[in-house]
């Protein structure tokens, strides 16, 4: 049995609709998290017939509240208006060895807020997102969890005729961006003052100390806390080469985690301005777009909570954090990657070994090189050519017939060992192989696993689940995960229909 606390519920019927979840037709296990439910501290039976109806939201789990939330947004840079938990409903919170968790039904049925949908999640989508939540968990990288996937034969209608699914989703809050959006654009200052306070005591309780910078203020405190959280996100996103596809206000988490994995993809060969997202015909939500849209959304939020910071220059200043922080962790996320650690390096050391990320990432971009396989490959590099007496041009083999301009990589790579020194390279090695992973959620990793599973064959969810949870590790015999997409891969489109 689950023990529930109902600290949103609380609230009031402001922020939400109680309602039940729509039955779904013969439900059954395609995936349970193990590993996440012993994380948890839950007893084996959360993935018992009882709980895979309750999953299914056929049945209440004893002690639950399921209800689906208000909120508003910018949607493709427009204001959109109310949105809402369309279909997602939330259970309750769960106490748990991690602290309280929120549990949410993806894909349980209409809800008030579905403006005209059926409050489905398709098979494949659904799979897409169990899968990517996880793989970003063993990336090491905040998100939202996947507990469970459950898998239905009822139809459900998108561009062709689907079946539908069930992803139960696990976090510590889903309040999002969008969530004081609605309230703001209200004119509801008392509903917007008790959502923020909502938040600071039960999910951001650093804000209370923090105000201290700001004048006491801490509200300002708490746009501050988000914008730090989101651009140490948007940092580790960017540097394995995650696009997200929709990065809506409504789709931005107030805790900093990845939420919502709709059109998202691992790019293969490197493009900054490479668009995931075959819905975003105007190229918003590109991967190198990513962090300014980021800063953009804050920006938004802090217009949301400009009637509790009540200081426009103040709300300015603890925005200008964003352009500070994350130029500087996406600069270490980047040195990480080269074997270049220490929080402590002078700014001069930062700025030239920027200078060495820029030159690659320039030749990986001219060459469209794969993203993934180049960082593994250099890492390995680097461990053997550790174990030499000498540098030669035969050890970066394995980096230098990744691209054309064999000349112009190696002239990069003696900069590169001129920074550090061969000496290092031992150490720098080991901790490049676990920065740089070896398994990412490819596109076509994750379609072979939705096609398999369209026919009754769940297996290869549990296979990418494995590899994916530990991606920095060999997994000897697994090498084909690891390879260059197949050619059919380039024409795999991932929309915001799921």
């Amino acid at each position: 049995m689950l023990e529930w606390t109902h600290r949103l519920s609380r609230l009031g019927t402001r922020f939400f609709t109680p309602l039940q979840p729509t039955p779904l037709a013969a439900p059954a296990w395609a995936a349970r998290n193990e590993d996440l439910r012993i994380q948890l501290g839950w007893p084996s039976a959360v993935f018992d017939e009882n709980h895979l109806q309750a999953f299914a939201g056929n049945a209440l789990l004893v002690g639950s509240l399921p209800l689906a939330t208000v909120y508003s947004g910018h949607q493709f840079g427009q204001w959109a208006g109310q949105l809402g938990d369309g279909r997602a409903i939330w259970l309750g919170e769960a106490q748990s060895a991690q602290g309280p968790q929120e549990i949410q039904l993806k894909g349980a049925g209409r809800t008030p807020y579905s403006r005209g949908g059926d409050g489905r999640a398709v098979l494949r989508s659904s799979i897409r997102e169990y899968l990517c939540s996880e793989a970003m968990h063993g990336l090491g990288i905040p998100t939202t969890r996947a507990l469970c996937l459950v898998a239905s034969p009822e139809p459900v209608r998108r561009e062709t005729l689907e079946s539908a699914a069930v992803v139960t989703r696990i976090a510590p809050s889903f309040l999002r961006f969008g969530h004081f959006e609605h309230f703001s654009a209200q004119g509801d200052v008392d509903s917007l003052r008790t959502l923020a306070d909502h938040a600071i005591l039960h999910h951001l309780p650093e804000c209370q100390e923090r105000a201290a910078l700001w004048q006491g203020n801490v509200y300002a405190a708490l746009l501050d806390v988000v914008q730090e959280r989101t651009a140490l996100m948007l940092a580790q996103w960017q540097a394995v080469g995650f696009c997200h596809g929709v990065m809506n206000t409504d789709n931005m988490s107030l805790l900093g985690l990845t939420i919502d994995y709709g059109p998202f993809q691992f790019m293969d060969g490197f493009d900054p301005g490479h668009i995931c997202n075959h819905s975003d015909y105007q190229g918003r939500y590109a991967y190198g777009r990513q962090p300014n849209v980021a800063y953009w959304n804050l920006y938004c939020l802090a217009q949301a909570l400009g009637p509790l910071i009540d200081d426009h220059d103040l709300t300015l200043q603890v925005l200008e954090g964003y352009k500070t922080l994350f130029p500087r962790c996406l600069g270490d996320a980047m040195r990480a990657k080269l074997g270049l650690v220490g929080d402590l390096a002078p700014e001069s050391e930062r700025e030239a070994d920027w200078s060495l990320v820029e030159d690659v990432m320039q030749l990986m971009s001219a060459e469209k090189v794969d993203f993934t396989l180049f960082w593994r490959q250099l890492s390995q590099a680097v461990v053997a050519q550790s174990t030499t007496s000498t540098l030669t041009d035969a050890g970066w083999s394995g980096v230098t017939d990744m691209v054309l301009d064999r000349p112009r990589l190696l002239a990069w790579l003696a900069r590169y060992t001129e920074r550090t020194g061969q000496s290092s390279f031992a150490a720098m090695g080991q901790q490049m192989l676990r920065t740089n992973p070896k398994f990412v959620l490819r596109n076509h990793l994750a379609e072979t696993a939705i096609r398999q599973a369209k026919l009754g064959d769940f297996s290869e969810i549990e296979v990418l689940h494995n590899l994916l949870k530990s991606p920095f590790d060999e997994h000897s015999g697994m090498q084909a995960y690891a390879d260059l997409p197949p050619d059919w891969a380039g024409q795999l489109e991932i929309s915001c229909s799921s």
